[in-house]
């Protein structure tokens, strides 16, 4: 049978996922996205041109790739089909390649009123979210009361749930959060009117993926954000909203985890980190600035500036556990040229303590003081490089040594921003 891979962001997300998916989609029959929604930014550059993607799994630009929403993904269908038009204008026949879980939670602009309203009202300590109307979306899948893509194809019903839902979300609005309510005619004719164009995409995600999984074809799954932004994983209360790791793979598509026959971890060489949040290695100095200039930190959703900050063993050692990682890819180790020391956080300094894994209290991670080894840099440019044994002995070292703190090994090394930027080590498809 076929091999099934996944594909998780280890750190707090940005770690370059959708440029990897794109290019082990080449390999692959399926891929799928399962969590979050168009909170996510992936960039692809091919041939010079960028492309970014937000709910559109990362293999639409490849021919005879079935892209497929899963049922864990809530879905804005203005953004969705914004993108598909915008696609559409390149001549990427989309409509073709695309297909959705009925059962994709929708989100209503009554959802990004109350996002945004939420982190007005918390001032400064506001989570940092995208005010895409995610969290609360994902509230109402949970508390029952959401309304599905399957609500479309019956006006009355879709009619008769929304006006629950928005009374309930208005009277938030209105009472709580002292701001405008949302009309409700105007909201369900919206809503209404996308609903010839949705019908078409509807599918059964699930058995999708089964019968390819049976006729010997290769499934990728699109992971979202980051591990460490895990709603229940992560560093909590600054996450996401859905579970970013390995488990939403099965719950977010309906396919077993006995399935699932790969893991690759993304690792961008460096970390970072949008919003607010604890952030142990983060650099407020000349490194600080070199990882992000070189780096264009820039969230591609948002375009908020990210923080940087040096590479965290410490909390990548979690994400190895959490998701039972396969193997690694490194991306963006060509904006470590050029520096002349390169640091890693072993360990985290706590109470005179020394600490080899996160604080069992989330609420003690901001309070944790990074321990650092201290890696010789390169100068030998490493963009572009193709071959392991092309780069800069520094560079091999710095890989090297991640791959003995962590115990797993680098598969994949990504040396710049275009899909034959890579170092290939070892095809997850292939083993």
């Amino acid at each position: 049978m076929g091999r099934s891979v996944v594909v998780i962001g280890t750190q707090w997300g940005d770690e370059g996922k959708g440029a990897l998916v794109d290019l082990l989609a080449e390999r692959a029959n399926a891929v799928v996205r399962f969590q979050g929604g168009h909170n996510a930014g992936h960039t692809l550059v091919i041939d010079g041109e960028k492309t970014v993607l937000h709910l559109i799994p990362s293999g639409i630009l490849r021919e005879d790739v079935n892209c497929l929403i899963g049922n864990g993904v809530v879905v804005s269908l203005n953004a969705l089909v914004h993108e598909i038009d915008e696609l559409a204008q390149k001549g990427v026949p989309v409509e073709e390649r695309l297909r959705l879980s009925p059962s994709c939670p929708l989100i209503l602009s009554s959802h990004v009123a109350l996002d945004n309203a939420r982190e007005s009202l918390r001032g400064s300590d506001a989570i940092g979210t995208t005010g895409r109307g995610i969290g609360p979306a994902y509230e109402d899948k949970v508390a029952r009361r959401a309304l599905k893509i399957s609500d479309l194809l019956i006006p009355d019903l879709l009619k008769n749930k929304l006006e629950v839902l928005l009374d309930f979300h208005n009277f938030l609005l209105k009472k709580y959060y002292k701001q405008h309510t949302v009309e409700f005619d105007k909201e369900y004719t919206n809503l209404l009117g996308f609903a010839d164009r949705i019908k078409p995409l509807i599918g059964d995600v699930t058995q999708i993926l089964y019968e390819t999984k049976k006729q010997d074809g290769g499934i990728l799954f699109e992971g979202a954000q980051g591990a460490l932004l895990d709603i229940d994983l992560g560093t909590y209360p600054f996450v996401t909203s859905s579970n970013t790791t390995i488990g939403a793979a099965s719950t977010g598509t309906g396919i077993g985890a006995m399935q699932i026959d790969y893991v690759l971890g993304i690792v961008k060489a460096y970390t970072t980190r949008v919003g607010a949040g604890p952030f142990p290695t983060e650099l407020f100095d000349r490194a600080g600035r070199h990882l992000a200039e070189m780096g264009s930190e820039f969230g591609a959703t948002t375009g908020r500036p990210r923080r940087c900050g040096w590479l965290d063993v410490v909390s990548l050692k979690r994400s190895v556990i959490v998701n039972s990682l396969t193997g690694l890819a490194v991306t963006k180790l060509d904006v470590l040229d050029g520096l002349e020391e390169i640091m890693i956080c072993t360990g985290y300094r706590l109470d005179d303590q020394l600490l080899d894994n996160p604080p069992v209290l989330m609420e003690r991670y901001g309070d944790c003081e990074p321990v650092y080894e201290t890696l010789p840099g390169w100068d030998i440019p490493t963009a572009g490089i193709t071959s392991y044994s092309d780069l800069p002995k520094q560079a091999q070292h710095y890989l090297n040594r991640l791959e003995e703190l962590l115990d797993v090994p680098v598969d994949i090394v990504s040396t710049g921003p275009e899909r034959d930027a890579i170092i290939m080590r070892r095809n997850p498809f292939d083993f």
